[in-house]
């Protein structure tokens, strides 16, 4: 049997063949793994678990269906969907994780993570991460009308979007927006861990380093902006593959 990871589908009303791509990934091959993992930023943007967007709605019902089937599914929040809450994760039949997150693949441990605490090298993104994930400030914003979280949404997408062009117009984009590897060896070291699964950065690879002495692996997920891609675990191994 297989244990199948993916992460940032970003899923967006823009782009609606991600979607259908998606709830067909579930109703095929989801159904018959061991468990799915999504590490973060299932949606492009999340406003609260009121948020009305088609996507939000068919993949409640897609994710059910998966649980139903018999599939348990995990999510860890990533930095577009950090306020998905426990109302919709219960809809949707899954289970929210804390990031990060160590669990066990054919007797031996992985640490997921979504993977952007790793990126250490992007100063402002980490002060706008450390302010908004602050309890009080969450609660203020999620006491705010839908249409003026929207509107906050849009406004921090095109922030978003301006910073990253302002870091290729110096140059600095590839090293500052990928994962710092002194952050990396922190984190493995710290959990004794020799695998380490993530997302965020959209650089889908396997990458074999050495910490502490000890042989060890960091498998980065891919994003599904232009197709699909998922990293499959059984005991013969791990194998990332495009949908």
């Amino acid at each position: 049997m297989t244990t199948l990871f993916i992460s940032d589908l970003h899923l967006d009303p823009e782009r609606p063949h991600i979607t259908d791509l998606f709830c067909r990934f579930l109703e095929d091959e989801a159904r018959g793994a061991d468990a799915l993992y999504i590490l973060g930023d299932l949606f492009e943007a999340w406003v609260g678990d009121d948020d009305p967007s088609e996507a939000g709605t068919l993949t409640v019902e897609a994710l059910r269906a998966v649980a139903a089937a018999g599939t348990p599914v995990s999510f860890i929040r990533g930095n577009r969907d950090f306020l998905l809450g426990e109302a919709y994760a219960r809809r949707a039949a899954m289970r929210v994780l804390p990031d990060p997150s160590v669990v066990m693949l054919h007797g031996r441990p992985a640490l997921l993570m979504h993977g952007d605490t790793l990126c250490t090298g992007d100063v402002a993104y980490q002060a706008f991460r450390a302010h908004t994930r602050d309890p009080a400030w969450q609660a203020q914003f999620l006491s705010q009308p839908l249409n003026t979280r929207l509107a906050f949404a849009q406004q921090a997408r095109a922030a978003s979007q301006e910073h990253q062009t302002g870091l290729k117009d110096k140059g600095t984009m590839e090293t500052i927006t990928d994962v710092a590897p002194e952050a990396v060896a922190a984190t493995l070291a710290r959990f004794g861990i020799d695998t380490l699964i993530h997302g965020h950065t959209h650089r889908p690879a396997v990458h074999e380093l050495v910490v502490s002495g000890r042989e060890c692996r960091r498998v980065v997920l891919g994003d599904w902006y232009e197709q699909g891609s998922v990293l499959r675990v059984d005991a013969d191994g791990m194998a990332l593959a495009a949908l």
